[in-house]
């Protein structure tokens, strides 16, 4: 598999409405069976929070074209992975795999939310030595120690 190089840059407002429309495909990609009641309020969470974490947003490219972005968000003792978006075509060669396994030693802990419906990313979170912790209906709680002794699968 070629190698693609990627940067991350800070977002700036100009890049706020494709992650709006980004999180917002991704979500109800995977939360399944909700009404337009809850669809609408959902488009209203995203559209209002999202504004005041474009300072945490990263964007991803290469060649300086745009092709997703990553939010991460500093805890007290871990970061969580709120967020990796990468356009379909780029999915699947490593970019997201790097970024993460970036991310493992950058800080003690990382924790994320992954939809249960979302079998790719939960493949890789796996593979990547991340431990379910809670479960929801829909989603999955995981994370994984910069310590952990969990091998990580060889690519």
């Amino acid at each position: 598999m070629k190698k693609i190089d990627y940067q991350l840059q800070p977002a700036t407002e100009e890049d706020l409405e494709r992650i709006q429309k980004e999180k917002l495909e991704s979500i109800l990609e995977y939360a399944q069976d909700l009404d337009q009641k809850e669809k609408e309020k959902i488009e209203k969470y995203v559209k209002e929070t999202l504004p005041k974490q474009i300072p945490n947003y990263q964007i991803i490219t290469t060649s300086h074209k745009k092709i997703g972005c990553l939010l991460v968000e500093p805890k007290e003792d871990a970061a969580l992975l709120d967020e990796i978006y990468l356009e379909k075509e780029y999915r699947g060669k490593n970019i997201g795999t790097t970024i993460i396994q970036n991310l493992i030693e950058s800080y003690p802990k990382i924790i994320l939310w992954v939809y249960k419906e979302n079998v790719r990313a939960l493949k890789l979170y796996h593979k990547l030595g991340f431990q379910v912790e809670e479960e929801t209906q829909t989603r999955y709680l995981m994370s994984r120690s910069k310590n952990d002794n969990k091998k990580e699968s060889s690519h």
